[in-house]
């Protein structure tokens, strides 16, 4: 059983579902930098793999991305770009990435439908895949189904995704990396290609004042971090978010990376450089890629708190994301966020090795809050006690328990990262902004030890599968009104027959849409669900980022 869970746990994280494109059409596109060639097939007409920045090797390495190079005659879009260089995985059972990817890898993809109204500028959904900031790669999760179904319920939408430059190559620390101004490459490629929508979406049928950011993990915690910088200004970028399992975190300075940039420096053999920045630009792709691989990973023993991801560089990010939201310098506008309820157990599965009460206090305080005092500890172990029956998979009593501290690891990282963060968050943005909120809880028994785990409800609002299309409608009602409920579609769709409320703490008990077993039952809930250790790590993460 456990087995069977970890294969598809893999097939889950690399979203082995990608439909094949085929066509017999070919159209064009006139960029002011070089026309591109797609194809239609069916209902859609796609155009993959564009760049919408040059590469960024040699001195761009680690640099913001600029503007793609111009070139003559056409060039075809018929496949998916390169990855970004992928970081392994070393977790037994979970295979790493299927490339190791290039750094010519700034593409992005554009599906419509093939058939647009003359003078029609349809709305455009532009998705940040996941990946712990380490792997991921825009051709996971092609747009296909998700236009296919705006056009079967008359509301159609057109899809972007990008890629963006990962783990060192994206979002590398150190003093070097601060007084070189270079912070956040990755977020800068997130934001270069949402201009890129700006200029040219429209040349597809797109309306660049209809943009609707979606992302999930790693891309939902983007989506936080780009509705506070300048201030919260978005310049037009985006008018709305939807956001899964992942919301504005807690981040420190920059130059808290500085141990992995000492430790690529060693493993590239840049130590006796006298710029070591400019020798870590010099050295092939696959030699600092090897470097990268020395350093933790997601599923390496330190789990959550990653060597790669992004910081307070003092230019691109300028204050803690979760200060700027409290002090109400985010963007205000309509927002959907929600979490798997089991969001920890995947991740707990790399430290199976504790199983004693000390050894669950020692590794949260050597591991996640190295700050906090001995009694912030015992609080910690207080608000989630070592009790197998309280831990995720949550409502399985004491089932799952593939070690004694599994399920207290789980459920503390769970909260720590993803349901604490999202309730902080909904807190404040409700106060001046339309929300809502779900609850993913389907697997609790197909899936073993790991229920309803982080990225399992990916295929819920990709509409693939066995698509329900609940979470599917959703996203195309939301992306076209704003508003998740559209019930003039109740000819068509299974959310018509739902009233999805806003979240708010006025009644003292926020909504959540819950998606629970079988498929297609769902409803409401109440948002207060371990309300006092939320509270807990919600105040130790922000005293101690």
């Amino acid at each position: 059983m456990f087995s069977h869970s970890i294969c598809s746990v893999a097939l889950f994280i690399l979203n082995i579902f990608v439909v094949p494109v085929h066509g017999t059409a070919a159209p064009t596109v006139s960029l002011p930098y070089g026309k591109f060639q797609g194809l239609t097939s069916a209902k859609i007409t796609s155009y993959l793999g564009i760049p919408f920045a040059r590469p960024p090797v040699g001195n761009l390495r680690f640099a913001p991305p600029q503007p793609p190079l111009a070139f003559k005659g056409i060039r075809n879009a018929t496949s998916f770009g390169s990855a970004c260089p992928q970081q392994n995985f070393t977790l037994p059972g979970l295979p790493g990435p299927e490339t190791a990817g290039s750094e010519d890898c700034l593409f992005l993809n554009v599906f419509a439908p093939s058939s647009i109204a003359p003078g029609r500028l349809l709305p455009v959904v532009f998705w940040l895949y996941g990946g712990g900031f380490e792997d991921g790669d825009s051709a996971t999760n092609p747009g296909d189904t998700i236009v296919n179904r705006s056009i079967s319920l008359g509301n159609p939408v057109i899809y972007v995704s990008a890629n963006y430059r990962l783990n060192a190559f994206g979002f590398l620390g150190g003093k070097e990396v601060k007084a070189a101004g270079i912070g956040n490459a990755g977020l800068r490629d997130q934001r270069f290609a949402m201009e890129w929508i700006q200029k040219y979406i429209r040349e597809f049928g797109g309306d660049s004042a209809k943009v609707t950011l979606w992302g999930q993990s790693a891309g939902a915690v983007s989506i936080g971090l780009h509705m506070v910088v300048n201030n919260g200004r978005t310049n037009g970028l985006f008018r709305g978010a939807f956001m899964q399992s992942g919301s504005p975190p807690f981040l420190s300075d920059i130059t808290t990376g500085q141990q992995y940039y000492d430790q690529l420096i060693i493993n590239t053999g840049c130590t006796n450089a006298s710029d070591t920045l400019a020798c870590l630009r010099s050295v092939s792709a696959d030699v600092l890629l090897n470097a990268v691989n020395v350093s933790p990973n997601l599923f390496s023993y330190q789990s959550m708190r990653l060597a790669w991801m992004p910081s307070v560089d003092g230019v691109f990010l300028t204050g803690n994301p979760q200060d700027s939201v409290a002090d109400g310098n985010f963007a205000m506008l309509p927002l959907i966020s929600g979490d798997c309820d089991d969001e920890g157990t995947l991740f707990s599965l790399s430290t199976l090795n504790i199983t004693t009460n000390e050894e669950f206090l020692n590794y949260v305080h050597s591991n996640y809050l190295p700050d906090a005092s001995d009694g912030d500890i015992r609080a910690v172990g207080m608000a989630y006690p070592d009790d197998v029956t309280k831990g995720p998979p949550f409502d399985t009593g004491p089932e799952n328990a593939l070690t004694p501290e599994y399920k207290r690891l789980s459920a503390f990282g769970g909260d720590y990262f993803f349901q604490g963060p999202r309730r902080f968050f909904l807190r404040a943005v409700a106060e001046t902004q339309d929300v809502w909120a779900f609850l993913y809880k389907r697997g609790k028994t197909a899936n073993g030890p790991l229920g309803a785990f982080h990225a399992s409800d990916i295929p819920e609002f990709y509409g693939s599968g066995n698509a329900d299309f609940i979470g599917t409608d959703a996203l195309i009602n939301f992306i076209n009104n704003l508003n998740p409920n559209d019930h003039s579609l109740h000819n068509q769709s299974l959310l018509s027959a739902i009233a999805w409320p806003k979240w708010g703490t006025s009644s003292g008990s926020p909504p959540l849409l819950a998606f629970t077993d079988p498929a297609p039952n769902v409803s409401i809930i109440s948002d207060t669900f371990r309300f006092e250790e939320m509270n807990l790590v919600i105040d130790l993460a922000r005293k101690f980022p």
